[in-house]
């Protein structure tokens, strides 16, 4: 888990260098004496337009054997945040992703399970470390309950999820651009599980208890308000 963590955060390492470039040769700069602490204070609104990546780590037992296998999806995702006092803010996230699913190592071998799509509302409580730079990093801790729909069964003729609460761990910055705006990183570590019938046809039913815990990366720009 270390290592793919590693990898996905060297992958976004040339994004987060040109975005930063960006912000500090073209953009309106924030003075150097402004107190960035101020930034962020009680009744202020931060609101962001990002792009997420949401990494499933999957772990499974199924009734016939083998193990689930879920990939990744990268889109746009909205996120509010709201301060209760000059250090703590509420965050609510919502972007829906879409994956692809299969089973392999089964009894019945490899079998396509198509795709499903996934609601992950997201609310998250964080306290924000005071600063004089330009970087104010945070951490936080939060609940979601995750919905799957639109499902397409692929091979097998239907398929069920279990929509479910999760818990996430986060950790993040914003980066002052100017009085109003920010840039934003953002990682969130999930605890979320699922549990899935399907119906294989004349193969009969097979279940499988999935431990999705993905890894949601976001980067993006957003506005104070």
């Amino acid at each position: 888990m270390k290592k793919q963590l590693i990898k996905k955060l060297l992958t976004l390492i040339p994004t987060l260098v040109l975005a930063l470039l960006i912000s500090i040769t073209v953009l309106p700069q924030a003075s150097v004496a402004q107190d960035n602490t101020a930034f962020k204070s009680a009744g202020k609104w931060l609101i962001g337009l990002k792009v997420l990546n949401l990494d499933p780590d999957v772990e499974s037992v199924t009734s016939i054997g083998g193990e689930a296998t879920v990939d990744d999806d990268t889109v746009p995702e909205l996120d509010i945040r709201y301060f209760i006092t000059d250090n703590i803010a509420i965050e609510a996230i919502l972007g829906t992703t879409e994956h692809n699913v299969a089973a392999v190592g089964t009894a019945l071998g490899s079998v396509n399970l198509g795709t499903v799509k996934v609601l992950p509302p997201t609310f998250t409580l964080q306290y924000h470390f005071n600063s004089e730079s330009r970087f104010l990093p945070y951490i936080g801790a939060g609940i979601n309950y995750t919905f799957f729909y639109d499902d397409n069964p692929g091979d097998a003729v239907g398929i069920s999820y279990k929509d479910d609460f999760g818990f996430a761990l986060n950790i993040g910055f914003d980066y002052v651009i100017n009085e109003n705006n920010y840039f934003n990183i953002d990682i969130k570590k999930y605890t979320l599980s699922t549990d899935t019938v399907i119906d294989a046809g004349a193969a009969g039913i097979a279940t499988a208890s999935v431990d999705l815990d993905p890894l949601a990366i976001s980067i993006g720009y957003g506005w104070r308000f």
